[in-house]
């Protein structure tokens, strides 16, 4: 199914262009269920137009989303997927599987490439798989992988958390890793700050977590000056 945007091509006077947005959104597989997080700020460019916006959509009891790149493109396909997903549950009456989930999103947003600017990723909990998280970046493309990551702030954090992941993760290790990506990708990219939402799912259901600005871990990097100087580095 096709859902409405822009017609691609069409020249856009001064002034009206798209905005440039950003965010930083992280998930990650452990044995046991899945952790998925996200920052609060959303941006217009220079401006911050809220530092405390929910990113992580509920697709079904057990699914989330995680939303960046535009955000009416990500609200409109979270929107239409959760729709189709309550009408599946219906009719098969049983929750749906993740992949299931998946699939829709990446179909979703496939079918929509010219028109849609979002760059997703879908977690969640089933019985038969487990914990997965899917990444669905801009252009539709879908890929299983035990953590993922995207957004504006992800290009700072890709060394930490390849670095960092290991696949025997319990819940609070899981749980400390996204935090730690997420609070080092707010203190490096100016389009990501605000608060850190969290969502665990596992067997037992989903759980929430918020933690506001001034629990976040980092607050700021030091620069590589600074740095350099803290450790007695010769400069000049």
């Amino acid at each position: 199914m096709n859902i409405g945007g822009h017609t691609p091509g069409v020249f856009k006077p001064k002034g009206q262009e798209a905005p440039h947005t950003g965010t930083t959104i992280v998930a990650c597989a452990y044995k046991g269920g899945v952790v998925l997080g996200a920052d609060g700020r959303v941006s217009v460019g220079n401006y911050i137009s809220n530092r405390a916006s929910n990113k992580i959509a509920p697709l079904a009891d057990n699914v989330f989303l995680l939303r960046s790149g535009s955000a009416p493109d990500a609200q409109i396909v979270s929107d239409y997927v959760r729709h189709y997903t309550a009408l599946l549950e219906a009719e098969c009456q049983a929750p749906v599987s993740v992949e299931v989930v998946a699939n829709l999103v990446r179909q979703m947003n496939y079918n929509n490439k010219d028109n849609l600017v979002g760059a997703l990723i879908i977690a969640g909990y089933d019985a038969a798989s487990g914990g997965q998280v899917y990444g669905c970046p801009i252009g539709g493309a879908l890929s299983r992988e035990q953590w993922a990551i995207d957004g504006s702030g992800s290009t700072f954090i890709w060394g930490f958390c390849d670095a960092s992941y290991r696949d025997d993760f319990t819940k609070e290790e899981a749980q400390a890793f996204v935090t730690e990506a997420l609070a080092l990708a707010m203190a490096s990219d100016c389009s990501s700050g605000g608060c850190i939402r969290l969502v665990t799912c596992d067997a037992s259901g989903a759980h929430h977590t918020y933690l506001q600005g001034d629990q976040v871990p980092h607050t700021d990097m030091p620069t590589p000056i600074a740095a350099a100087v803290a450790t007695g580095m010769v400069l000049g």
